[in-house]
């Protein structure tokens, strides 16, 4: 079944880039736009091992690199990202670059949780 933001950024002519199964997985975002500085901070609808998209009401611009940081309970994954889709007023598309050494491991085993129970 797909998303209602895979729908809207299919809609808007955006192609489909994903090359990883994606998963419904919520943790909290933290985000840094390199180029400004600007923050923002939102929940990820899904997850998977190439990014994820965050529900977030923030203005940032495609083609954006982001430093982030995934919290689900106890356990973050720190990233670099790059923005590819930007729906307005609901959320953004993000492609992992970079995931920190220490990180690894942690979204590995969210991934492997999330590929087990569906």
């Amino acid at each position: 079944m797909e998303s209602d933001s895979s729908k809207r950024a299919k809609e808007s002519g955006v192609r489909d880039r994903r090359y990883s199964i994606r998963y419904p997985f919520a943790a909290d975002v933290e985000m840094l736009e390199l180029e400004s500085g600007s923050r923002a901070r939102g929940v990820t609808s899904d997850l998977s091992l190439g990014g994820c998209f965050v529900c977030a009401r923030c203005t940032l611009e495609v083609h954006s690199r982001v430093r982030g940081t995934l919290t689900h309970g106890d356990k973050k994954v720190k990233m670099l990202a790059a923005v590819r889709v930007v729906i307005p007023q609901v959320g953004i598309g993000l492609e992992f670059l970079d995931i920190d050494q220490g990180s690894n491991e942690t979204l590995l085993a969210w991934i492997e949780n999330l590929r087990r129970s569906h």
